[in-house]
């Protein structure tokens, strides 16, 4: 069952960068959106939700591994039930955040889910261990691009646009 209009925003975050994101881009949603830690979310949130916003860092090229176990455990019990719901990211990145981002990519397609806006990548251009183990905060830019996010996708939600 699809609660109306809702977004479900998925995040997961080791330095407190994405999890900065996802709280941005949820409070952008405002009451419409459903902020979820990825261990907590389960195939039943999935299918409740009418589209996503996906949030998390790229780590070593790839989604950072709790993600991928949020998309594992409800890959299979939400696939052909789905098709056409509206999805977004938005990745916390040292250098780059395309790999992440197409890994993501490739799981919504064989869900049949629809991008409704480009990839945020936010590059925190951490390239050393100290930096890239450093707790991320966003600046005033970046914190308005994830409200700026959150809210298009819930108005586009709300009219229908998705």
């Amino acid at each position: 069952m699809v609660s109306d209009a809702s977004l479900l925003i998925v995040w997961h975050s080791r330095t407190g960068g994405a999890k900065a994101m996802a709280a941005a881009a949820s409070e952008g949603a405002g009451e419409q959106a459903r902020l979820l830690y990825c261990n907590d979310a389960t195939a039943e949130d999935v299918l409740a939700a009418s589209g996503f916003l996906f949030v998390c860092p790229e780590n070593l090229a790839t989604m950072t591994g709790a993600m991928k176990e949020f998309f594992d455990r409800s890959y299979y019990p939400v696939l052909g039930r789905i098709e056409g719901r509206a999805y977004a990211t938005a990745i916390a990145a040292g250098s780059d955040g395309h790999g992440a981002t197409r890994q993501i990519d490739r799981i919504a397609a064989g869900w049949r889910l629809r991008r409704v806006a480009e990839p945020l990548i936010v590059n925190f251009d951490a390239q050393t261990p100290e930096a890239i183990l450093s707790p991320k905060s966003l600046s005033a830019t970046t914190r308005q691009e994830c409200f700026d996010l959150g809210q298009a996708m819930a108005q586009g939600l709300a009219m229908g646009v998705f």
